[in-house]
């Protein structure tokens, strides 16, 4: 069983996404298009689930399957959609995971989407703030239900995902460009 573990923010984070990025790019070569830090373990001064999300850009997300064997290789499980059409979700290791990757195909909404809430959240401190009170609030009271944490987190990103969105839309800073 997975324990819902929120810890303040470390700066090996950035190293340890970087390391993984230079793993996906000798597996996927010229398939890769672009790798980019997401979630709360790319938002300094937060707290987080220590699980590295990587957000993976690619050329043709129907040739991701032909790389899950080097894939499982380098510790990942292949989870395929995963709930969201259109993208490959990996895992690394089990219970203790360390790394979630999402793959999309250029030009997938999901991307736009997941970069404008990291970059909303770096550029919005104070809602960055009540982001890692509500992930502490959520992991003390569901310590064994990640379920119950996911799901304390869904009413709060939905709200986010909307600031975001017409944040990103009045193009005053580059949401695209930061990694």
């Amino acid at each position: 069983m997975r324990k819902v573990e929120v810890v303040p923010y470390k700066k090996e984070w950035s190293k340890l996404f970087h390391d993984e990025c230079q793993k996906l790019q000798d597996i996927f070569g010229s398939e890769m298009i672009k790798l980019y830090h997401i979630g709360s373990t790319a938002i300094p001064a937060i707290h987080a689930k220590p699980v590295i999300d990587i957000l993976a850009v690619v050329m043709d997300v129907e040739c991701v399957a032909d790389y899950n064997k080097e894939m499982e290789e380098i510790g990942y499980d292949a989870r395929g959609e995963n709930g969201i059409a259109g993208r490959r979700f990996f895992r690394k290791g089990g219970d203790e995971r360390t790394h979630h990757i999402h793959m999309f195909q250029k030009g997938h909404e999901e991307i736009a989407r997941h970069l404008a809430f990291r970059v909303y959240l770096l550029a919005h401190r104070d809602e960055a703030q009540k982001y890692s009170r509500l992930k502490q609030r959520l992991a003390a009271e569901f310590p064994d239900d990640i379920k119950g944490y996911v799901n304390g987190k869904n009413a709060f990103i939905k709200k986010v995902d909307e600031k975001a969105k017409h944040w990103a839309k009045r193009g005053d800073h580059h949401v695209n460009e930061v990694d």
